[in-house]
């Protein structure tokens, strides 16, 4: 799998054969606040998010070295690979920048991973990493930008089309742009989906509009979750096939997606696992009479916050 850029449903299955034992099949739950809609529960899922997915992927389907893993993150897809990495048993080094959360940065460590903490954001920890791969031969593991990490995320989608049958639309966060790209991989067109940035990380929505993967500002609430420089590149062109729009939420968007989550199912989302409901709640999406839509919640690695 891992030498072939093509994602696809075949792909996806063998990911998701490989990795049942290791991963939970996430909940969904079904609420009437702002509309009818669909929570799948993606937050439930070990380490704290959907990035399992894509980690145990990455360790089952790929010859790990006797350095073991390495990789970079703005928090999520280091606790998850660090905890793959603590279930099979193999070394793990995370490379996380200073905007990481303090509840990211103690999960992290909670798995035993060694972890090194320096720059401002994402790339420069994924500068750091690659750094450290050529030095000590450890296998990366990507975020977001590699076939199998693909697969891995694409496996939520799996699961969510057998969950709720005769959706219409999925509303997916978007940082790197491998969770969507995944899921838009399972679908392959045949629902709409619906991608969500932060006004101050509009990645997808940049690169979409040149046509190409490009730099993008990284700021937001969310910065630890859903601000890469960039989407990836083999990210790109799937989402610029299957991906039907990307919207643009404000930070205040997502702290009363935020308030409305805990208040509605108690949720406790992180920013980034909150964006994507953010879209619905603020009216940047509003569904058809009729319409069957879901969002993914994706994340819930926050500190225990107050919601007032």
């Amino acid at each position: 799998m891992t030498k072939s850029l093509s994602i696809g449903r075949t792909e996806i299955a063998e990911a998701h054969r490989a990795i049942s034992p290791f991963i939970r099949r996430t909940p969904v739950m079904e609420i009437d606040w702002p509309a009818r809609v669909h929570l799948k529960l993606e937050f439930l899922q070990h380490s704290g998010s959907f990035k399992a997915r894509g980690a145990f992927a990455n360790v089952l389907l790929r010859d790990v070295p006797q350095a073991g893993v390495v990789a970079a993150s703005g928090g999520n897809h280091g606790a998850a690979v660090a905890y793959a990495a603590m279930r099979r048993g193999v070394p793990a080094t995370i490379f996380v920048p200073t905007v990481c959360a303090p509840a990211k940065i103690e999960r992290i460590r909670s798995y035993g991973a060694e972890l090194v903490i320096g720059g401002d954001r994402y790339a420069d920890a994924l500068i750091a990493s690659r750094t450290f791969v050529a030095e000590s031969g450890a296998l990366e593991v990507h975020a977001f930008d590699h076939p199998v990490t693909l697969a891995g995320a694409g496996t939520a989608g799996l699961e969510i089309d057998e969950q709720i049958p005769e959706l219409d639309t999925l509303l997916v966060a978007v940082g790197g742009g491998g969770l969507i790209a995944g899921i838009a991989s399972w679908f392959g067109g045949r629902i709409r989906i619906i991608g969500v940035e932060p006004e101050g990380a509009p990645t997808l929505t940049k690169a979409l509009e040149a046509g190409e993967p490009v730099d993008a500002p990284a700021g937001s609430i969310a910065a630890d979750s859903l601000a890469p420089r960039r989407v990836g590149e083999l990210v790109f062109p799937i989402a610029q096939k299957y991906v039907s729009e990307v919207l643009l939420v404000t930070d205040d968007e997502i702290r009363a997606a935020q308030k409305s989550l805990w208040s509605v199912a108690r949720i406790a989302a992180e920013p980034g696992g909150a964006a994507a409901f953010a879209a619905l709640l603020a009216g940047r999406y509003q569904p058809a009479p009729n319409e069957r839509v879901a969002v993914l919640v994706c994340g819930a690695n926050t500190d225990a916050v107050r919601f007032e």
